[in-house]
């Protein structure tokens, strides 16, 4: 299984294949990883990407390996069955959910930017805007993160 992410801004594609893929089914992966560049704010991460919900939600790690926080990527993806590949592509708005509870939303202006210069469509935008609002539900009604951890 080859796994890359992509991302609008900036423009790029990530192969992401080293990740320890620690579970699979048809709407579920989930893996580990360490962050491809070193960072001084985390070592490393517990993914669950839902695709039929279009969430990567990640429990960050910071660098004494206590959890942090959750980060929250809203995508859409492809997959390529003959090459058992698939393709994560960021919809740059993100959510931040703290150990509280709390959260905070992320990226809604590079959104706008990206809808502005034509590098996604209205559709998506709506697409981002709508599976982003249905995690922040979730987070409101205490019952984040929506799937049982590992």
């Amino acid at each position: 299984m080859k796994i890359f992410r992509k991302r609008f801004i900036p423009n790029e594609i990530v192969d992401i294949s080293n990740d320890e893929v620690v579970y699979r089914s048809e709407n579920l992966i989930i893996t580990k990883w360490i962050p491809i560049k070193p960072r001084n704010d985390m070592s490393k991460g517990i993914s669950y990407t839902m695709l039929d919900k279009g969430w990567k939600i990640s429990k960050i790690f910071n660098v004494d390996s206590e959890f942090s926080h959750w980060y929250c990527d809203i995508i859409e993806y492809e997959y390529e069955k003959e090459n058992d590949t698939y393709i994560l592509c960021d919809l740059l708005v993100d959510l931040k959910v703290y150990k509280d509870g709390t959260y905070e939303v992320l990226d809604v202006e590079e959104l706008d930017e990206a809808l502005q210069s034509g590098i996604i469509t209205k559709e998506q935008k709506y697409d981002a805007l709508n599976k982003l609002n249905n995690l922040i539900e979730i987070t409101k009604s205490g019952n984040f993160p929506p799937f049982e951890e590992i």
